[in-house]
C-alpha cells in the first residue's frame, strides 16, 4: 500500500529520520487540532482492497492513542507528525482533490481565476471523452463585490441571519434585481494556520461545485473574495429540512415526507454515479439539506466532499469528520469513505423522517441504537411529526 511505500522510503535517510524524531516529540507534547483539510488520504484499489489494513482514527485524544497502536501493531511504524508530514505530501501531490495550493493564501480576483482554472482542468486523464460533459458542467458564476453583498444582506444584519455553523454564517439577501439569496459568509480564523485551512477549504468547496449540475444539488450563483470569502447561493423558502423537523410546529404530510425522501436519494445517485466526477458528500444531514418552494430536496455544503477516482474502492481518510450520529461505522471506526458512507447518513435521514427524533437527541442517544432496540424488543414507535387529519395515524411496525 502506498503508506508501507512511503514509510519505506523513510529508512536509511537520516534527514527524515531526524525529522520525524523530532515530529514524534512535538506530538507527545501537544495535540493539533484537526483540519478540514489536513487529512492524509491512502487509496486503496480493487487488487490491495481486501488485504489491507485500515488506519483508525477518531475526534478524540483517546481514539487518536487507539489509532497510534493499531499502527504500530500493524507494523507500520509511522514515527510522529513529520512521518504524517511526509504522507501528506505525497499523497497530496498523487491524490488530492484539488491541486496544491501556492504558498501565499491572500486571494485576488486574477489569481482566484488561476486558480479555479487549475482546479476546472484537473482531470482524469484516461476519461477525456468527458470533456463536453465537463464544459457544460462549469457554470457561469458572478464574482460579486463586498458592496453588493453588504447591501443585499443590510451590512449583514442579525435580522438576516438564517443559519449558522462552526465554519460560516449564511444570511439572506437582495440583490439589486431582486432575486432573493443565501450569502455564506466564512468566517475569518484566529491564526495564520487556520486561515490557509480556510482559504483552502473555500477553492475545494468551489472545485467541487463546479462538476455538479442537477435539481437535488443546491445551486451556485457566484461568490465574493472581497472584504472575505462569501458563497451566493440560490435561496431556499422553507429553509433545511432540519428547521422543518425540529424547529417549526407545521404541518408536514407523508406526500411531502416521501418527495423529501426521493429527491435526497437522486441527488445522492447523481452525485455517485451520475456526475462526471464520483463524489463522496461526506456530510448528509438534516441541515444540509435545503428545500425548495415545492419542497424539492437540494443537497448543500459540500465543504467536506471528496471525489472518488474510478479504480478506487474507497478512501482512507483522518482525522474524521462530519456529525455525529450521522457517521457510519467503517468511516467512524476505520477512516473508509465511499459511497456507503453517504448512504449510512441517509439512513439516518430517513429515521428522522419517519420518527420525527433527531440523529442524535438531548440525552445524547443515537436514533440508531434506539430504533435497534424497538427492533430487538419488537416494539412499535409512533411518528411524533404532526400528521393532517385526513391521514391515518398508524404506528410504524419494525421489523
Amino acid at each position: 500500500m502506498a503508506v508501507e511505500e512511503t514509510v519505506g522510503e523513510t529508512k536509511g535517510n537520516p534527514e527524515m529520520e531526524s525529522e520525524s524524531q523530532g515530529g514524534l516529540r512535538k506530538m507527545e507534547s501537544c495535540e493539533e487540532d484537526p483540519s478540514p483539510r489536513g487529512v492524509l488520504d491512502i487509496p486503496v484499489t480493487d487488487s490491495d482492497y481486501s488485504g489491507s489494513s485500515c488506519a483508525s482514527s477518531s475526534c478524540s485524544e483517546k481514539t487518536m492513542g487507539q489509532h497510534r497502536t493499531l499502527m504500530r501493531s500493524n507494523g507500520l511504524q509511522m514515527r510522529g507528525k513529520g512521518m504524517f508530514d511526509a504522507l501528506k505530501k505525497k499523497s497530496a501531490r498523487r491524490f488530492s482533490t484539488i491541486p496544491i495550493l501556492a504558498a501565499s493564501y491572500e486571494l485576488s480576483r486574477r489569481n482566484l481565476r488561476r486558480r479555479l482554472a487549475r482546479i476546472w482542468s484537473t482531470e482524469e486523464e484516461e476519461e477525456e471523452e468527458g470533456a463536453d460533459e465537463m464544459s457544460v458542467a462549469k457554470p457561469s458564476w458572478r464574482n460579486f463585490d463586498y458592496a453588493e453583498l453588504a447591501a443585499a444582506t443590510g451590512n449583514f444584519k442579525p435580522e438576516n441571519l438564517i443559519g449558522k455553523g462552526g465554519q460560516a454564517e449564511v444570511y439572506k439577501g437582495f440583490l439589486y434585481n431582486g432575486t432573493v439569496v443565501a450569502v455564506k459568509r466564512l468566517m475569518k480564523k484566529d491564526n495564520e494556520k487556520e486561515n490557509e485551512d480556510r482559504v483552502g477549504d473555500f477553492l475545494a468547496e468551489l472545485g467541487i461545485i463546479a462538476h455538479i449540475r442537477h435539481p437535488n444539488a443546491a445551486r451556485l450563483l457566484g461568490f465574493g473574495i472581497d472584504g472575505g470569502l462569501h458563497l451566493v447561493l440560490q435561496f431556499s423558502p422553507h429553509g433545511s429540512l432540519a428547521s422543518l423537523l425540529f424547529g417549526t410546529s407545521e404541518c408536514m404530510d407523508w406526500k411531502v415526507r416521501f418527495k423529501i425522501a426521493i429527491g435526497i436519494a437522486q441527488g445522492l445517485r447523481y452525485l455517485h454515479h451520475e456526475c462526471h466526477r464520483r463524489i463522496i458528500h461526506r456530510d448528509i444531514k438534516a441541515s444540509n439539506i435545503l428545500l425548495t418552494e415545492d419542497y424539492e430536496a437540494q443537497i448543500s455544503d459540500f465543504g467536506l466532499a471528496k471525489w472518488l477516482p474510478e479504480k478506487w474502492t474507497h478512501h482512507v481518510v483522518f482525522p474524521i469528520e462530519g456529525t455525529f450520529g450521522y457517521l457510519s461505522p467503517e468511516y467512524f471506526m476505520h477512516g473508509i469513505v465511499d459511497e456507503k458512507t453517504d448512504v449510512f447518513a441517509y439512513g439516518v435521514l430517513l429515521l428522522e423522517l419517519l420518527s420525527g427524533r433527531r440523529a442524535v437527541d438531548s440525552t445524547q442517544q443515537s436514533l440508531v441504537i434506539w430504533v435497534s432496540k424497538c427492533y430487538v424488543k419488537l416494539t412499535v414507535f409512533t411518528p411524533l411529526l404532526p400528521l393532517r387529519n385526513s391521514e391515518v395515524e398508524k404506528p410504524l411496525e419494525l421489523g
